[in-house]
């Protein structure tokens, strides 16, 4: 039922340069150091020493075929890539968005988590215990994101560019941090880790663990539908096709007509060296995110390893932030202490800004996908009535346990997902798609890559399984 057919054909919109082109990935990453980089290789180095640093490297890379498959169908039709998983079977699409809905019902924890760092730097409201500080500053931190959202011009430039700064600080902060003397020292041996193994395991290894390495591997980077994000933020950058869209506007921008529909690549010279250049930032925007994330992952690692593993400290429950402000009392003392804790709060707070941005996009680009007369509506509307939904869900939820039970909920339902993507996107843009392409857009990478992740995350799945039982 793909009926790309029907769709109609338009000239590749110009590039507009790699200045003004780039940014999805650098919100990819941004993304992506709320929860791994931040919570759970520091736990499995700090716990474990160098045992499974060598997994990182593979499992930041392993993410690339599928960010990149998901990419190329949103620049080459302007749709969503949950639209594409429509167009591939409507029943597969309406399974995804129902796993999807439910593995984001818990994402409210990453702002309570980013409530930790408040509340061990104010400790404030006075007489609260630290788990209310920490919701409190939790609360606090969502309603100041909404008000944002509301006042924007265009609300993914909003997140652009919030992102960003999140980034450049947090890459600044952490090399100053590794540079110093006691850091630097361990570094020779921590290089040797990323290449297996360099000694016994320090401490037994405890079965409970095994969903929290699987959430590090999957999730080393964007995992489960957190992937799915980037389609949508290339959407609203205006990348390839999507140009001619519309994008989602705040209160504070006018309403823009936002069509659910793609538009096809007319077959012409110009649009052939338009789509050169449009392929090639896909490629460079994808990697800034995965190396960019990669860089940020090692150096905290590095930091665990120094300064948590031979204190035995480990970062958990609502002292998620706390134990690692550590990382930056090394370079600055009690200032770099108070510097980590704003830094961590805004890592993980703007995880649920991110999230709740993209998770209402998804849910009224579904909605308007399977049900054409909500397109009465117009989109602008559904996203707004969607955050709102997901602001009180979240809210809600975020009572229900400390911040890290929940992100691992969360995580592994959406590992579900995870490994259903590879056969999914190899069928939509190697088998159904092609077909409607002039012959320069047709995809001519290497389809093997999305079999090699879909094998690694089936052996993830499955070993975790084995882990479970045992226990």
């Amino acid at each position: 039922m793909s009926d790309f057919a029907q769709l109609p054909q338009k000239p590749v919109p110009r590039f507009p340069g790699w200045w003004a082109a780039l940014g999805p990935g650098v919100v990819w990453m941004a993304l992506a150091q709320g929860s791994g980089e931040l919570i759970w290789w520091p736990y499995m180095i700090a716990k474990y020493g160098l045992t499974f640093l060598w997994l990182l490297m593979p499992a930041c890379l392993l993410q690339y075929p599928l960010n990149l498959e998901i990419g190329r169908y949103t620049l080459l039709t302007g749709e969503s890539i949950f639209h594409g998983f429509i167009r591939l079977h409507r029943g597969f699409g309406i399974f995804l968005w129902i796993l999807m809905s439910v593995s984001f019902l818990w994402f409210g924890a990453f702002a309570s988590a980013g409530g930790t760092a408040m509340a061990e730097l104010t400790h404030w409201p006075n007489g609260w215990s630290q788990r209310e500080q920490s919701l409190f500053w939790g609360y606090a931190s969502i309603a100041v994101f909404i008000g944002a959202i509301l006042a924007s011009g265009v609300v993914y430039t909003l997140i652009e560019r919030f992102m960003k700064l999140v980034a450049l600080v947090t890459v600044i902060g952490l090399v100053s941090a590794c540079m110093q003397e006691d850091v630097v020292a361990t570094l020779p041996e921590f290089v040797r880790g990323l290449l297996g193994p360099t000694a016994a395991m320090p401490r037994p290894w405890q079965a409970s663990d095994a969903s929290k390495l699987l959430t590090a591997i999957t999730f080393a980077g964007l995992g489960g539908f957190w992937i799915l994000f980037y389609s949508y933020w290339l959407r609203d950058k205006g990348a390839g096709m999507a140009g001619l869209i519309g994008r989602i506007t705040g209160l504070g921008g006018a309403e823009e007509a936002v069509s659910s529909d793609g538009i096809l690549p007319k077959d012409n010279e110009d649009s052939r060296g338009q789509w050169k250049l449009w392929r090639r930032f896909l490629s460079l925007d994808i990697m800034i995110g995965i190396i960019g994330n990669l860089l940020t992952t090692l150096m905290t690692c590095l930091l665990a390893y120094a300064l948590l593993f031979p204190k035995g400290l480990l970062p958990q429950e609502y002292e998620l932030a706390v134990v690692q402000s550590q990382f930056f009392a090394v370079s600055w003392g009690e200032i770099g202490r108070l510097l980590f804790l704003v830094v961590a709060a805004a890592f993980l707070t703007d995880t649920w800004l991110a999230t709740a941005d993209a998770v209402s996009r998804i849910q009224a680009d579904i909605v308007q996908t399977l049900f054409p007369r909500t397109r009465n509506w117009p989109a602008r509307r559904w996203y707004y009535l969607f955050l709102a939904l997901l602001t009180v869900i979240t809210s809600f939820t975020m009572q229900l346990d400390a911040p890290g039970p929940l992100i691992l909920t969360s995580a592994l339902i959406g590992f579900g997902g995870t490994i259903l993507f590879p056969p999914a996107l190899y069928l939509l843009n190697y088998r159904l798609l092609p077909a409607h392409l002039p012959e320069w857009a047709k995809p001519r990478g290497t389809p093997w890559l999305l079999g090699l992740s879909f094998v690694v995350y089936l052996a993830l799945a499955a070993a975790y399984l084995y882990a479970s039982f045992r226990l």
